[in-house]
């Protein structure tokens, strides 16, 4: 019999997933009176999860991280400089119909700021980071989201309307979980009951997302299901993107010479976009602009699947610690190496014998 433990929720939070999508599929399909409960309860559920992240990490540090400018340069430089060239290369093989194109590139050029900090916490990356770099990402998108679409289409939506969109965002899904993860902490600062009870939320992130998983999957299939003409180019786009910014992550933390941990975030922020964000941006489209919302929806049932996978993925191959320790346990073998030949040639040491001499050195006692 399994024991119920953190780590084995981690262990099989893989196959949990993919067990709430599915759930959220069926439920979808088959109860469609539950949708409109189901959407009225995904921020705040989304909300909660995010406190519940911010919970595990030591807030008192964030002003360091922030400071991290390798980080934060680097993770500027893959979102916002990288990604729009690799977005403009697949938007190279998008469907004519401007709809469509307005969706994924609206979805595709912004990153995630809010439940890309629970699967880098998840995902063994550095959640200091992800939370410091939430703010600078927000910021950016907004200035620079109405530049793309001009850039890309010739037409800018309303500034005023993205604005307004990621302020909401961000003052209902980082602003105020960070405070009161902030607040709840200092309640709690030299009680150690009370240190108990919060160090319970840390069972919490993990059956969150999924239910946050679940929902998505349920209110948006019906929606997904109507367009399915449409989807088989976007659904090869959009894995495209997901591989190869893993491999941009990789490459970027190496340019930059960031530690494992940092790299996991930049992958798991390169993986993820805002489709919380720009899907209320869609809805205020024109009704000729329906198919925008179609592709957004479903970047974000494809990206469900896809950090699923990135859970696996990246710690285990992307950015493994194993490749990390045997690194320096090879330098230090040679650091080893280098001291003993250091002090053998200084008569400190006699040097060590090679294979070849002790084989040799066993042969002359056998004879």
């Amino acid at each position: 019999m399994i024991r119920l433990t953190r780590q084995t929720l981690e262990k099989y939070q893989v196959l949990i997933y993919f067990v709430a999508v599915g759930s959220g599929l069926l439920v979808g399909m088959a109860q469609p009176m539950w949708l409109g409960t189901l959407e009225a309860m995904l921020r705040p559920v989304l909300a909660l999860l995010l406190y519940t992240t911010f919970h595990q990490v030591p807030l008192a540090h964030l002003r360091e991280s922030i400071a991290d400018r390798r980080f934060i340069l680097a993770a500027v430089v893959g979102n916002f400089l990288i990604v729009p060239v690799l977005v403009a290369g697949l938007a190279q093989f998008l469907p004519g119909d401007v709809a469509i194109r307005l969706g994924v590139l609206m979805v595709l050029l912004v990153p995630c700021t809010d439940w890309f900090i629970t699967f880098t916490h998840l995902g063994g990356g550095d959640t200091r980071r992800a939370i410091a770099f939430a703010p600078v990402s927000l910021l950016l998108q907004g200035l620079l989201l109405p530049l793309y679409l001009w850039l890309f289409l010739g037409e800018a939506l309303g500034v005023a309307m993205v604005w307004r969109e990621m302020l909401i965002a961000f003052g209902s899904l980082i602003l105020l979980p960070l405070l009161g993860a902030w607040l709840t902490e200092r309640w709690a600062e030299g009680e150690p009951r009370r240190r108990g009870i919060l160090g319970r939320l840390a069972w919490f992130p993990l059956p969150l997302l999924a239910v946050v998983v679940f929902t998505i999957a349920a209110t948006q299939v019906n929606l997904v299901a109507g367009s399915l003409a449409a989807l088989g180019r976007l659904l090869l786009i959009f894995v495209a993107y997901l591989v190869l910014v893993g491999l941009i992550a990789r490459g970027l933390a190496r340019a930059f010479r960031l530690p494992t941990a940092q790299g996991r975030v930049l992958a798991f922020s390169l993986g993820t976009r805002n489709s919380f964000v720009v899907l209320p941006l869609a809805l205020a489209l024109p009704p000729a602009f329906g198919l925008a919302v179609v592709a957004i929806v479903f970047q974000s049932l494809v990206e469900l699947v896809g950090m699923v996978t990135y859970l696996w993925w990246v710690p285990r191959r992307l950015f493994p610690e194993a490749a990390r320790s045997a690194a320096q346990e090879d330098t230090t073998w040679r650091g080893a190496l280098a001291d003993a030949a250091k002090l053998s040639g200084q008569g400190e040491h006699p040097p060590l014998p090679t294979r070849s001499a002790r084989q040799a050195h066993r042969l002359e006692l056998s004879e």
